[in-house]
């Protein structure tokens, strides 16, 4: 039996594909881009859905770790907010145009690496993106996850 936590386990998964610093700073870059422009999509469908998406997300992040929910949580509160300000109008074509930049630079970014993305092996990797660069930030400020 493993005394490592979920949460770890996954990270140190997640981070076995990302050593190269290069790929590194393209993910911290992209992953919170992504962020942005799934919920962005989902609110050019409707606010609401956009806004339970991120209730569902934190769940998981809850079960995970409290400190990243919390993280995370501020983290999709500010991207619904910059949502809400935008003029619903453009919110749909900005977030395809930066979900596709964004999903190349991160393609490049494992080219790089020379191994494909997590979330090819296991979907959920789709959600520790952004713990792993959560994470990084937690350790720069001490903060315990």
């Amino acid at each position: 039996m493993s005394d490592i936590r979920p949460v770890d386990q996954l990270l140190n998964k997640y981070a076995e594909s990302h050593q190269n610093p290069v790929n590194e700073w393209i993910h911290f870059i992209c992953v919170p881009a992504i962020m942005w422009t799934v919920l962005g999509l989902i609110w050019a469908i409707h606010p609401l859905l956009a806004l339970v998406s991120a209730l569902l997300a934190l769940g998981y992040y809850a079960y995970l770790s409290i400190s990243f929910a919390i993280g995370m949580g501020v983290m999709a509160g500010v991207i619904l907010g910059i949502l809400s300000l935008m003029p619903p109008a453009i919110v749909l074509p900005s977030a395809v145009g930066v979900f596709v930049v964004a999903w190349i630079f991160q393609f490049i970014g494992h080219k790089i690496e020379g191994k494909k993305p997590s979330f090819f092996e296991d979907v959920r990797f789709l959600l520790i993106g952004p713990l792993f660069v959560l994470g990084f930030l937690y350790r720069r400020l001490h903060i315990s996850y």
